[in-house]
């Protein structure tokens, strides 16, 4: 999910004006909704007997069945499909109705009932987690039956509008019959795109509407998303894909070009118009301008959203406490330095690195991490820049998962407005690149994760993972120690403003002025800036604690493990254990830990 940079920077002990915002995260794909295929009229995967093959075999039918109900999904988790045995797989985006919720809802049941069938005790460690894992989501994904209506696919950031013609940039042609699928592909997105207004027709009706501030933002985006269309992006980079499709000649090289032409101009530019004017007519009807919890289950659903994003089952008024117990520990840390070196923050904040392009910062900060994390098997990249009409809306860089069974296929969009001179250019590499995002993926589809784990979402894990390597890369560049402590304690804080903002907004009820005041607090007073935040805290609930909290589990988890093993704890065996153990909640990693952890020889 994308989160908007707000282009400031900001010290917590300094005294300027300026502030720093969040914005790095992983472009995840839509998440794949289960229940849009099905096996067989009743929507039920049946497999015989409930032993460690049976399992095996559910898992199989289980990933077959969904990856192929979005052929985004399936084309981005798999380069080869048949070797999955999916053939003939639909070209379709997917439903947004209540229909398909409701079928989801009693598929999502009828798969708990046959996980529930399976002998634990014949089953290996992988398969017990992976069994834990896939029951954990389904029941967290049942528990959000009653919110239908308060999903939103358009946020400004993050929403579909945003993310879909990055993905249909991306999309790969790795044969003639993968630019044929795109082709059938992108006239569907006026249909989508109509089930979506309709959707939020139906929010507007239950007074669930988005506020008129964010609903001007969707508009823009999607009413300037066809300027330029001769030269559009989703015109040239299709020109560059299909010349390097092998086996095609020029003529037809000359007919998918003017074939895409047509489609992106006469069915996609249509879809974001008649996007924008059906926003358009429903604009006013929003009751709520503040948070979640003004709304009559709101509360309720937030809860499910913190579980969803952050995977840690505390309760909130405790993940709050942790938050605010964090940032106390950073400021006295970062106090402390400061007294010891009083020159310390003029010193960070002349940091300046050398102008470098982003593939060599990747592979110098390859180098960097390889004392406190394992090596990982050779991977391709690409690094590309953010096409500009899409720079205000999207984040200073991206990392866009690759294929299962292909590692090779990484991509990092880098936003052309992002300074390569600074740190957060090349913390934020670190994020999205190495030790972060593409790493993690990698690494985890090299310990051997069952295909179905691929098709969950666990964004605490994802985004704390690389939060947490973000924060160590800080001393991979070349700073003096002390400094380098300093700048990672003072992200680690200001993250902590913007997660103990969210639970705020979302389960306390704050208004711009308690949020103005609390930010005061800590000495940033711009109203401004501060008035950005809480619009866009609005847009994106629990979004900042995916990252944060995740982040805090993590160092958590560390703590524990360096407790419990002693003299036999390593970093590089305790990373191995988590990138092994995969997306998961934390409470199955703390769980799992031990089962995975090996030390050093």
């Amino acid at each position: 999910m994308i989160c908007r940079n707000f282009n400031h920077d900001r010290h917590l002990f300094s005294g300027r004006a300026r502030l720093f915002a969040l914005f790095v995260c992983i472009f995840l794909l839509p998440a794949v909704l289960l229940g849009c295929a099905a096996s067989d009229a009743s929507g039920e995967i049946s497999v015989q007997g409930t032993d460690s093959a049976a399992f095996e075999e559910f898992c199989d039918k289980l990933f077959a069945s969904e990856i192929s109900a979005n052929t985004i999904n399936l084309h981005f988790t798999l380069s080869d499909p048949e070797s999955y045995g999916i053939t003939d797989a639909p070209v379709t985006l997917g439903s947004v109705s209540r229909t398909a919720s409701k079928e989801n809802d009693a598929k999502l049941e009828n798969l708990l009932t046959v996980l529930d069938s399976f002998d634990e005790a014949s089953l290996n460690t992988s398969q017990r987690l992976s069994l834990e894992v896939l029951t954990d989501y389904f029941q967290t994904e049942l528990s959000a039956s009653d919110f239908y209506l308060y999903n939103e696919f358009l946020n400004p950031s993050s929403g579909i509008q945003a993310q879909l013609p990055i993905l249909y940039e991306e999309y790969r042609f790795y044969s003639e019959e993968d630019v044929k699928n795109y082709l059938e592909l992108l006239p569907l997105t006026k249909t989508y795109f109509e089930q979506i207004a309709a959707f939020e027709k139906e929010k507007a009706k239950a007074g669930l509407f988005m506020s008129d501030e964010i609903c001007d933002s969707v508009i823009e985006q999607c009413a300037s998303f066809g300027e330029n269309p001769e030269t559009h992006y989703l015109i040239l980079s299709f020109n560059n894909k299909v010349d390097s499709v092998p086996g095609l000649s020029d003529e037809q090289r000359a007919a998918y070009k003017a074939q895409n032409a047509a489609v992106v101009q006469d069915s996609v530019f249509p879809a974001y118009d008649a996007l924008a004017e059906a926003l358009t007519e429903l604009k006013g009807s929003g009751k709520n301008d503040k948070g979640l919890c003004y709304f009559a289950d709101g509360r309720d659903y937030y809860e499910y959203l913190v579980y969803y994003n952050t995977g840690c089952s505390d309760e909130i008024g405790h993940i709050q406490t942790m938050i605010g117990n964090q940032r106390l520990r950073d400021l006295t840390e970062a106090a402390a330095l400061i007294a010891e070196e009083p020159d310390l923050w003029e010193t960070c904040d002349s940091v300046s690195l050398d102008e470098t392009d982003a593939v060599t910062t990747l592979n110098y900060l390859k180098t960097q991490m390889r004392k406190q994390f394992p090596e990982a098997p050779e991977a391709e990249f690409t690094v590309s820049y953010i096409d500009e009409c899409m720079e205000d809306y999207l984040a200073p860089a991206f990392y866009i998962t690759a294929p299962i069974d292909n590692y090779d296929s990484n991509s990092i969009y880098i936003n052309a407005q992002t300074d390569s001179t600074t740190m957060r250019y090349f913390t934020t590499l670190a994020h999205e690149g190495f030790p972060g995002h593409l790493y993690q993926t990698i690494m985890s589809y090299e310990s051997g994760l069952s295909p179905v784990r691929s098709l969950l979402n666990y964004p605490g894990y994802v985004e704390g993972w690389a939060t947490y390597v973000e924060m160590l890369s800080y001393q991979y560049a070349g700073l003096a120690e002390n400094a380098a402590s300093l700048l990672a304690l003072n992200q680690s804080a200001l993250l902590s403003l913007y997660a103990s903002t969210d639970i705020g907004i979302h389960y306390d009820g704050w208004s711009l002025s308690d949020t103005i005041k609390f930010w005061s607090d800590y000495g940033i007073s711009d109203v401004d800036a501060v008035s950005e935040i809480y619009t866009y805290i609005i847009s994106e609930p629990a979004n900042y604690l995916k990252y944060y909290v995740g982040y805090l589990q993590f160092l958590n988890l560390k703590d524990m493990a360096k407790e419990k093993y002693g003299s036999n704890y390593s970093d590089i065996a305790f990373h191995q254990a988590l990138l092994d153990i995969g997306p998961a909640p934390f409470d199955l990693i703390e769980k799992y830990l031990d089962m995975y952890y090996k030390p050093e020889d």
